[in-house]
């Protein structure tokens, strides 16, 4: 029997058992080996441990990257042109799109790298149509934005499809990684507890995670819940390749449909609606509107303005930082500016939301707020003297100095024998 009969035989087993306090231990049980399952059908099929194989040729530009995921025909080519300005081939039949069409939308002084990729089907996961290349660049980018068609969505339940098959390559959707702390050992068993109490893993919570560990042989190892998991979620702590992603869900094309189905579809949790060809919504690439507000805040960006000592904070081009890339802490920001900024960091003085009063004199570890203005102050000669690493850096500007001198001497030698 191979892997495919196998995962479709428990999946019949656990439609068949009734979900109560007694059967939580043998559902618990199912799940974890479907899961491990489903992870050896990816790799059997080249797809790696985490799903997805290679992905398209992309390369990564911008402050923030989101990728646009849907079924073929719903505007994904529509919507990257009216982002973006981006010219993506649009007609009435399905799957105009071959390939990954990158773009750049300009908004509130970022620069977000928008993808339209070719539409996918039920049983992309396993490798139908370009399903493995769509989603391994999915997994890439910093958002996804499913783009459906309002139209359809009431009779082919293509929101459900796609979330089923994006989870099942690991990507979990508007979730944060679950509070668990696994560490393997080679002696001592297994040894479970929590902080708090455990309710979704049934009477016993010890047996079921027990026995989740040994399907994929673990069988030493302290495990630390602090928050009440479920199963699937203990199953991608031992996996340990879930890529964990916001995701905006835009049902396109509501110019088809009556106000009553709008008003239900934009109810759904993190949901918009719109249409691109009717403009409701979705604004041309220089306009702001509400869909860009939306991809902005999924995509945690924070615009900061610096400021040098003595000067007008320079309020034209902003440094954008990411939530999800780096973060927003002062120590990012100097990352993003200049290394030797980072290394010669004495403090910071913050204006904005972020201060408890203006300015506020702020460490590394500050977290900044949108729009904030910031002063970085080094350290003075005298204090980097006084650091412990003084010497080396000193000695590697030095050793850089001369490496440099040495290279251009031979290549003016060389150049006189030539």
């Amino acid at each position: 029997m191979g892997i495919t009969e196998r995962i479709k035989e428990i999946e019949a087993e656990m439609a068949r058992t009734q979900k109560n306090k007694a059967t939580n231990y043998h559902l618990g049980t199912l799940k974890a080996k479907i899961a491990k399952l489903r992870n050896d059908l990816l790799v059997e099929q080249g797809g790696g441990g985490g799903g997805g194989g290679e992905g398209f040729d992309v390369a990564r530009l911008g402050d923030a990257r989101i990728a646009l995921i849907g079924f073929p025909s719903v505007g994904k080519s529509s919507l990257l042109g009216q982002l973006t300005g981006t010219k993506s081939e649009a007609a009435a039949y399905e799957f105009t799109t071959l390939t990954c069409i990158p773009g750049t939308m300009k908004y509130k002084g970022s620069k977000v790298q928008v993808l339209d990729l070719p539409g996918i089907i039920e049983g992309a996961a396993q490798g139908k149509g370009r399903g493995r290349e769509v989603i391994a660049v999915a997994r890439n980018a910093d958002a996804i934005l499913i783009v459906l068609d309002a139209g359809k969505e009431g009779l082919n339940r293509h929101r459900e499809i796609l979330e089923t098959e994006l989870e099942t390559v690991g990507i979990r959707l508007n979730q944060r990684p679950p509070n668990v702390t696994l560490t393997k050992k080679t002696t001592g068993g297994i040894k479970f507890a929590s902080t708090i109490p455990l309710t979704k893993l049934g009477p016993d919570p010890v047996k079921v995670a027990t026995q989740v560990l040994r399907e994929y042989k673990v069988s030493n190892a302290d495990i630390l819940a602090r928050e009440d998991i479920t199963v699937d979620q203990l199953v991608d702590v031992i996996q340990g390749n879930r890529q964990y992603k916001p995701c905006l869900y835009l049902y396109n094309k509501i110019d088809t449909v009556t106000i009553e189905e709008i008003d239900q579809l934009a109810r759904q949790p993190h949901s918009i609606v719109g249409s691109v060809a009717k403009g409701f919504n979705i604004g041309e690439a220089d306009e702001d509107d509400p869909l860009k507000a939306k991809m902005w805040e999924y995509l945690g960006l924070t615009r900061i303005y610096t400021k040098r000592r003595g000067v007008q904070p320079d309020l034209e081009e902003p440094v954008v930082l990411s939530q999800i890339r780096k973060g927003t802490a002062v120590k990012s920001l100097c990352a993003n500016v200049s290394s030797t900024m980072l290394r010669d960091f004495n403090f910071a003085l913050v204006w904005g939301t972020s201060a408890k009063h203006s300015p506020q004199r702020c460490g590394l570890g500050h977290q900044l707020d949108d729009e904030d203005v910031v002063q970085i102050v080094t350290k003075t000669n005298n204090q980097q003297r006084q650091d412990k690493n003084y010497q080396k850096t000193v000695q590697g500007f030095s050793d850089k100095y001369h490496k440099k001198k040495l290279e251009a001497k031979k290549h003016k030698q060389t150049k006189l024998r030539g």
